[in-house]
């Protein structure tokens, strides 16, 4: 919306791009962000086809499109050709990124054309560079720009490992100095790419991009190994993080539209270019840039097959080399990129066809960005249809990964004070993953295991109720306190009915908390706590006694009784912790406690964030798994309240 109206109220409206300072404030913090969330498994697993579109597929871009452009339009240099090749390049993430979110791009392709734009850019742009140096000094030396070009490459690596290292390393010994402000920690987050670009290009005069890639990686791998990272400075760092994000790629964007068409003014108004003929060569050329991609692509994947196909690599398909072809969008680096071309040459004179390179890189991009836009959702709609369906064994794995981070999250945020309610979650949890155990290993029969399961879950809970109703009608209990454990029985039986699929962990688990909510309230009206509190249990315990004994006589088919034994079991589990819970209430400890269950939602819901951004789970089941945070998260807070 900003840049329409830019467009409409101020005509010829244009920025001044200095390349350094827009890797500096925007390539930097972007790939450092997709270095510390880059799934390092799929990095490892695609790494030759990552760094051979990022290398060699570069080269031979820069080579076969410089060569191809000086025979099209022979009034430009072979030397500015190389130039615009090169800059043409590197691919844009954010472009195919906002394409995925609407449709389905298969993982691999996704993969690879995140992988290789961590890489493309310094690649792309150490090719430039040296290309507009051979055009306005004269002199151009291969065997220098080789030498170079793997300098800048290998020097930048190593500095962003090692500053990666010493970075995360001072952070984790400024924790142990006590120094635990999250607002510092996560402006030191913010700031470490801007540093680590800063000192690579001034040090060493090295590849800052690829240091910053380098040590967003190595901080991710650290990150979870070493830092004791708190769920409040990893939750106020990621949504600051996200914030930034936001506004850079909407700015960069913002930047590339209004400069497009000031690029292009010149050619146009020229009265020696024909319009028509300047559009088509940014159609033909478009078309030789991608079909080199598609090539190369084709060749490479038959490569992997023939060489390797007892490690059972796929089979080389038109359609998966088509689908990487129009992924490789241009944008924001390479507008940056030309229009950081000077107007002079060294003895003075206008750098050749300057104008004319600008509208071709420009059409290029808006090419590149329209044929995605077209293509991508017609080779992509079987992939489209199939994640119309929610795949359970994706999301019954989400949720695995989700409660481990949940577990480990309570281990960091342990202390002398808070020590035994956070076992105690830990144990919750642990149970929680426990139960899921079943779902992952027999996802096929996933669905007609939960029917039954629930069914039985049911029949336990009628057979409580029978049992608290029983008390009532022979005046064993009030009406208040009959109604309170109505109230218990049916969230759970909202829970199993409105299949939101908690776990066993979690569906007893509130069998514990809700008749602590019922003690709270009879805490502040009843002299006798003790008595009260036992009362309670009691009533627990023997309707769950009861629950047992009906299900133990209980006659079903072969294949259910072990699903039987399984609901049996939970129950015996809840029944222990019953009795085994003997301490006297303590409100500080509860109050710990339910803060801590609140920060780990936090953590869960950073874990879905995060799953989102690497393409692990789809827009879809994050969806399911937020209703299944929130479920949880309004039970609690319902709760604590109370």
């Amino acid at each position: 919306m900003l840049g329409i109206f830019l467009a409409f109220i101020f005509r010829d409206i244009s920025f001044e791009l200095e390349t350094e300072w827009f890797l500096l404030l925007f390539v930097a913090p972007l790939l450092y962000n997709d270095g510390r969330h880059f799934p390092r498994q799929e990095l490892w697993n695609m790494r030759e086809s990552i760094l051979g579109n990022a290398i060699i597929l570069v080269l031979l871009t820069t080579l076969g499109g410089g060569y191809f452009i000086h025979w099209l339009i022979p009034e430009i240099p072979l030397a500015a050709a190389f130039a615009l090749a090169a800059i043409l390049s590197p691919t844009d993430p954010v472009a195919v990124n906002g394409i995925a979110k609407r449709i389905k791009i298969p993982d691999n392709v996704l993969t690879l054309v995140r992988g290789e734009s961590l890489i493309n850019d310094a690649s792309g742009l150490v090719a430039f560079n040296y290309a507009v140096a051979a055009v306005v000094t004269g002199y151009f030396s291969l065997k220098q720009a080789l030498f170079d070009f793997t300098y800048m490459f290998i020097a930048g690596a190593a500095l962003g490992l090692v500053l990666g290292l010493f970075i995360t390393w001072g952070r984790y010994m400024l924790r142990k100095k006590g120094i635990t402000d999250v607002t510092f920690h996560a402006l030191f987050s913010i700031l470490t790419p801007f540093i680590i670009y800063i000192i690579t290009e001034e040090l060493l005069h090295a590849s800052g991009v690829i240091a910053v890639v380098i040590a967003g990686i190595v901080h991710s791998i650290l990150s979870e190994r070493t830092e004791t990272l708190v769920a409040e400075e990893r939750v106020l760092t990621e949504n600051i993080w996200s914030i930034i994000l936001f506004v850079l790629n909407g700015i960069v964007f913002l930047l590339l539209g209004l400069n497009i068409p000031a690029s292009m003014a010149e050619t146009v108004d020229n009265p020696n270019i024909n319009n028509l003929l300047a559009v088509t060569y940014v159609i033909v050329f478009g078309i030789v840039i991608l079909g080199i991609r598609f090539i190369w692509s084709y060749i490479f994947n038959f490569y992997k097959y023939w060489i390797r196909k007892k490690n059972g690599a796929a089979k080389p398909s038109v359609k998966t080399s088509l689908l990487v072809s129009f992924t490789g969008v241009r944008g924001a680096v390479t507008m940056a990129g030309i229009l950081s071309i000077p107007y002079l040459t060294a003895d003075g004179s206008s750098f050749p066809e300057r104008s004319l390179i600008l509208f071709l890189a420009a059409g290029v991009i808006l090419f590149t960005l329209l044929v995605a836009t077209v293509f991508l959702p017609l080779f992509s709609r079987n992939e489209t249809l199939k994640e119309e369906h929610l795949d359970q064994a994706k999301l019954t794995q989400a949720k695995g990964k989700i409660l481990l981070a949940a577990i480990q999250a309570i281990r960091q945020e342990m202390n002398e004070e808070n020590e035994s309610i956070a076992y105690e979650l830990i144990d919750e949890y642990k149970l929680r993953f426990s139960n899921l155990l079943p779902a992952i290993q027999q996802q096929s029969e996933r669905k007609d295991y939960i029917e039954k399961l629930t069914n039985l879950r049911l029949f336990g809970i009628k057979e409580e109720r029978k049992y608290i109703q029983a008390l009532l009608q022979n005046k064993q209990i009030s009406q208040n306190v009959y109604e309170t454990f109505e109230n218990i029985l049916d969230n759970r039986e909202e829970v199993l009915s409105d299949n939101v699929r908690t776990g066993t962990s979690y569906l007893f688990g509130r069998v514990l908390r809700e008749w602590k909510r019922l003690i709270r309230q009879y805490r502040r009206k009843s002299e006798d706590k003790q008595s009260t509190l036992q009362m309670a249990k009691d009533i627990q315990i023997k309707a769950i006694q009861q629950a047992i004994e009906k299900l133990t006589v209980l006659e079903v088919p072969e294949d259910e009784k072990k699903i039987v034994e399984k609901v049996i079991s939970d129950y015996n589990r809840t029944m222990w912790r019953l009795k085994k819970d003997v301490a006297p209430y303590d409100e500080k400890l509860e109050d710990l406690k339910e803060i801590l269950r609140i920060r780990v939602i936090d953590v869960e819901r950073y874990e879905i964030q995060k799953m989102v951004e690497t393409g692990e789970i789809s827009s879809e089941q994050a969806k399911e798994l937020r209703r299944y945070i929130n479920y949880i998260e309004g039970v609690t807070l319902y709760e604590y309240s109370e």
